[in-house]
């Protein structure tokens, strides 16, 4: 799964990175988790960055709620073996059967936080992919909900999460986020994509990816500081991991436009 996850670069390497525009301003967020709001492009508006609540509410649901994840795999591989190769059953489930044929988005993040599957977040690992590879974007679904009672429209997504690449397993941990690579970013967006195109890209990272281990303080939602995501130990896979994590934790740093958070 992926609840927790670190946008950090400057709006405007976004913008260019993407090709889009941002609409409101962007301070770093360290600690984005369920309930925040998440930078997303959605397949409507390709070209706006916009802010929706991470954690979707279905349009039809009598009350707000917060799914973080959607499972590619549907109610199919619950064992999560990581050779599961079957059908993908998310194109069935009543909370994202209508999301993924029609209103999908990409997540903009710069790495994402994994917990081992036994000790969660109280072993937490910041996961992140090359200098080259950042800022990313997750395969995602949106949907818009009304609150009946307040009439308020609310906008939210979940994160599509599939089987652990080769280093979540390693961790271990059982689910990897669907993570898009570029060129697949423009089919994703595409309302008029066949769904079997799209179901096809519902498949773990197999571009580099490292973890190192960081401050078990990040469990807490209510903290968000550039601290947290400082190494507590080293890389688990060797090569070039040290200067990547100096440059996650020095570069980048969100936009100056204004001293309001995103969340």
């Amino acid at each position: 799964m992926c609840g927790r996850y670190v946008v950090i670069s400057k709006v405007t390497d976004i913008e260019k990175r993407f090709n889009a525009k941002a609409l409101e301003p962007l301070l770093p967020n360290f600690n984005l988790g369920p309930g925040n709001r998440g930078l997303v492009i959605t397949n409507d508006q390709p070209k706006v960055l916009q802010f929706f609540q991470f954690g979707m509410t279905p349009f039809w649901a009598k009350k707000k709620m917060y799914l973080f994840n959607a499972r590619a795999e549907g109610d199919q591989n619950k064992e999560n073996d990581p050779n599961y190769k079957g059908a993908k059953g998310i194109i069935f489930k009543p909370a994202f059967r209508k999301s993924i044929r029609s209103k999908r988005c990409l997540v903009i993040a710069d790495c994402f936080i994994e917990g081992t599957s036994r000790e969660k977040l109280s072993k937490p690992f910041l996961v992140h992919l090359s200098k080259e590879e950042r800022p990313f974007a997750f395969a995602g679904v949106w949907d818009e909900w009304v609150d009946k009672s307040t009439g308020e429209i609310i906008r939210s997504y979940s994160i599509i999460t599939t089987t652990a690449t080769p280093l979540l397993q390693k961790l271990p941990h059982h689910r990897s986020p669907v993570i898009l690579s570029q060129n697949d970013e423009t089919k994703w967006l595409d309302s008029n994509a066949d769904l079997i195109e799209i179901t096809a890209l519902l498949k773990p990272y197999d571009g580099y990816m490292n973890a190192y281990p960081i401050s078990p303080a990040i469990k807490n939602p209510n903290n968000n500081s550039r601290s947290l995501i400082e190494p507590q130990g080293s890389s688990m896979i060797a090569d070039n991991g040290v200067i990547v994590e100096q440059n996650i934790v020095l570069g980048g740093m969100g936009s100056s436009r204004s001293r309001s958070r995103g969340r």
